[in-house]
Formats: C-alpha cells, structure tokens, sequence
C-alpha cells in the first residue's frame, strides 16, 4: 500500500474511533489502516475510542492488533486506560484491561498521574473498584 492511502486510512480510522460504528471500525482496518499508526498530533486510534468510551471500538482496534498501552500524542494526551479512566468509561476500562492493559502503568511515560488516580478525581467510584480489583495502585499526589 503506497505511503498517501496509509495516511488517509490512518486518519479516517482516527477520525472513526471515537464515534464511528465498530463496522467502520473494522472495515477500514480491513483495508489497510494499521491499528497502531498516529494522526499528525500523535494520536492513536484507541487512545480517541478510549477516551470517548467507545468500547466496541476498542475491541475492534484491540484484536485488529493496537497494543494497549502505547502513549498517545505528543505529551498532551496519555495511555488508553488513563484516558478511559480519567472519564469514567467504566467499560472500556474493562475492555483494556482483559486486553492486558497495565493498570498500574503511569501515563507521560512514566512520571504522570496512574489510571487509578484519574478515575478518583472523577470521582468515579464504579471505575475505581474495577482497577483496583485489577491490582492498580497509585493512591498518592502524582499517583
């Protein structure tokens, strides 16, 4: 596949994720789109479905291949799971993690805030039980 009709799937599969049906999804994955490719901003197309709580999304990126904890954008956004935590998509959270997302895996590699403490400044309780029975930790200021 030539160079410009990767970066034109890469940026519908993008610009799909967050809200695009999960047919979508996995057409364009079918058709090249590479699950782990960034937009111009450096983000990835489970960071936006994860963010926006698109579980089957997720799913779909997830067995298409995305590894679920790459670090999305160029220091402004984070990981998957923090994404999904930070605004509570309690499902999606469940997605990554059962899809071997690190529960204690602090985002701005490595020196900012874990999944567990997006979700309690939430505050989203629901959330929270599910990280921690995934073993998260990160109580604590930066945690």
């Amino acid at each position: 596949m030539n160079r410009r009709r990767q970066k034109k799937l890469t940026r519908r599969l993008v610009g799909a994720a967050p809200f695009g049906d999960s047919r979508e999804i996995d057409a364009l994955l079918r058709a090249g789109a590479d699950p782990e490719a960034r937009d111009p901003e450096g983000t990835t197309p489970l960071y936006a479905a994860a963010v926006h709580g698109a579980a089957d999304n997720v799913r779909s990126l997830l067995k298409s291949g995305a590894l679920p904890d790459t670090e999305s954008g160029h220091g402004s956004e984070g990981t998957p799971l923090c994404g999904a935590a930070c605004w509570g998509h309690t499902e999606t959270v469940r997605v990554l993690l059962a899809h071997g997302a690190d529960p204690c895996l602090r985002e701005d590699h490595g020196t900012g805030r874990t999944p567990l403490r997006w979700a309690e400044e939430g505050p989203y309780p629901e959330t929270v039980a599910v990280l921690i029975a995934a073993g998260a930790q990160g109580v604590g200021p930066r945690g």
